[in-house]
């Protein structure tokens, strides 16, 4: 009689979020990995914002797991779970990726300010101004990203204007705050930064005449990859950058730290052609 063989289970990270069922990030982690030839995994989760704490208890005594990307609503909520040394909360005010370390805390970072940027700089783009429409835990990342590079000109556009204020005194600064009533001032860069255009979400209707024929629209979302405002966007001639651009920047931050080794970027086209198939 022959013996069973017991597989050992690997190691694994993964995305968490409500919903969930729409990330592309086990594709984009799993393809690095094979690539590679690591043996670990990566898996999504769907976690309910009143179940984040049971989710961290039990993960924590998994010896497998190597932590988690995070997505919407958790991005802030996560904060209370995870220990902060680059002072992430602070500075940013949301966590998107989270690293547990044998024996020690589960730490938190934001790997979406990097991930953000990198299509902006790949395309040579120095605007001085900028719209942000929405102010969650992603405006939040871009608003911080784009502080850093100059922009000295912000406008955040919100159905809550004071949740709009906040999110610029909480990232120190100064801007105007408009209502999605309101005309699209004429920036240099406007990114929805909000979920509006996802599938199974509102679509985004947004007035683009005003823009300048210089400027760029930057759209976060991935599903569906060619949303409403980057058609109209286009429709205008206006140069624009996809959701996967993010995505994909943002994961191979993460990918270091939980896999410890350096994302392929060389094999992006493939990459975005094995997503855009999906």
């Amino acid at each position: 009689m022959s013996k069973t063989i017991t597989e050992q289970p690997l190691p694994y990270a993964e995305v968490i979020g409500d919903p969930i069922a729409h990330s592309k990030s086990p594709i984009i982690h799993g393809f690095w990995l094979e690539k590679l030839g690591i043996e670990a995994e990566y898996r999504k989760t769907h976690v309910r914002p009143e179940e984040l704490s049971i989710y961290f208890l039990k993960r924590r005594a998994d010896p497998d797991w190597l932590g988690c990307n995070v997505t919407i609503p958790h991005k802030v909520a996560v904060l209370d779970y995870c220990s902060d040394p680059a002072k992430v909360g602070d500075i940013i005010g949301a966590v998107n990726t989270i690293a547990c370390e044998t024996g020690g805390p589960l730490i938190g970072t934001n790997t979406d300010a990097g991930g953000f940027l990198a299509p902006l700089i790949a395309l040579g783009w120095k605007g001085k101004s900028a719209a942000l429409i929405g102010a969650g835990g992603a405006a939040r990342a871009v608003l911080y990203a784009l502080s850093q590079t100059g922009v000295t000109d912000f406008t955040v556009i919100v159905r809550d204007k004071a949740k709009g204020q906040a999110l610029l005194d909480r990232a120190g600064v100064k801007g105007m705050v408009i209502t999605m009533d309101d005309a699209v001032p004429a920036v240099d860069l406007l990114v929805n930064c909000s979920p509006l255009g996802m599938v199974g979400k509102d679509d985004l209707n947004v007035d683009l005449s005003s823009l300048p024929d210089h400027a760029v629209v930057y759209d976060i979302v991935y599903i569906p990859l060619d949303t409403k405002l980057l058609l109209d966007a286009r429709a205008r001639g206006l140069k624009t950058i996809d959701g996967l651009e993010m995505l994909i920047g943002q994961a191979a931050l993460a990918f270091d730290i939980f896999f410890d080794a350096p994302a392929p970027r060389e094999y992006d086209a493939e990459l975005r052609e094995l997503l855009l198939a999906e």
